[in-house]
């Protein structure tokens, strides 16, 4: 359990970095949260140029650049969700709106897309490309995904992109998406997570926290903390991670930390990105 102070820590941090990105952002420009590279994201997504092979909605490729050149995801929570005509939907983290903008299609007009950010300058960035594609359906709110300014039991599903590996306190993530969703309602999450313990060089960085990697949960930690806020019917099914790209990724990070005695072989075989459903029980 992180203290309260380093936890304000990693927040902070965390704003900062995404708030840069946002903030350096312009379209033909693929961002990324491992400062520096131009190759991949800090959750192991391909640049926009192959979001098409980890979206499985054809959608995405008639998106905007300024929309998906700022994807930071590892996954495809919408395509997870089996949306609805008609729901209300919340992306936990949502940066420049991308699964937003690809939920909202799907749900028509009768449906509703919350984006909720902690971060002014992503905000920003999201709002100018609603105008852009006249998503009516969609609206973007500042705060926290720890604290969610969204009342009491009025969404019917939850989607998040390899964010929540980014909280300091998670299981306070999961209870609060259990208030927010109706009974019945359903958690659909693309998230870094481990299969065994990263080592402390990185687990203890906070630097790392900002590349998605030192924040991710152990598997088993991670579903017992979905579990404990109350959902039932969790599954986790893990999509692995290519050499190439974990290789890149400790090169960012072997520039602020020592990772002289951490081989990218202890990496390779623990850390995964991973689908994720649960569902609020109906009663």
């Amino acid at each position: 359990m992180k203290t309260q102070e380093t936890g304000q820590d990693i927040r902070t941090l965390v704003r900062e970095r995404y708030g840069q990105l946002a903030a350096d952002f312009a379209p033909d420009t693929a961002s990324n949260c491992c400062a520096g590279s131009s190759e991949v994201d800090c959750c192991g997504a391909s640049a926009a140029i192959d979001l098409a092979k980890l979206y499985q909605d054809p959608a995405v490729e008639t998106l905007p650049e300024e929309v998906t050149d700022l994807s930071l995801g590892c996954g495809d929570p919408v395509t997870l969700a089996s949306l609805q005509p008609g729901q209300v939907v919340l992306d936990l983290g949502s940066g420049g709106g991308i699964d937003c903008f690809l939920a909202a299609r799907q749900l028509g007009p009768t449906g509703r897309v919350i984006g909720v950010d902690m971060t002014p300058n992503m905000l920003e960035k999201a709002r100018a490309n609603k105008e852009k594609l006249g998503a009516e359906n969609v609206e973007f709110r500042l705060g926290e995904i720890e604290h969610l300014p969204v009342p009491d039991e009025t969404v019917d599903v939850i989607i998040s992109n390899c964010v929540i590996n980014l909280s300091p306190d998670k299981s306070q993530v999961f209870r609060e998406a259990f208030r927010v969703l109706k009974p019945g309602g359903k958690l659909s999450v693309a998230d870094m997570v481990t299969d065994g313990p990263l080592p402390d060089a990185i687990k203890d960085s906070l630097s790392a926290w900002a590349g998605c990697i030192a924040g991710a949960l152990e598997a088993g930690d991670y579903i017992a903390a979905i579990e404990r806020a109350g959902f039932v019917d969790i599954d986790l099914s893990p999509v692995y991670l290519s050499r190439e790209i974990v290789d890149q990724a400790l090169d960012e990070l072997g520039e602020q930390i020592d990772l002289s005695k951490t081989p990218g072989e202890a990496i390779y075989k623990t850390l995964f990105s991973a689908k994720v459903t649960a569902y609020k029980p109906t009663n």
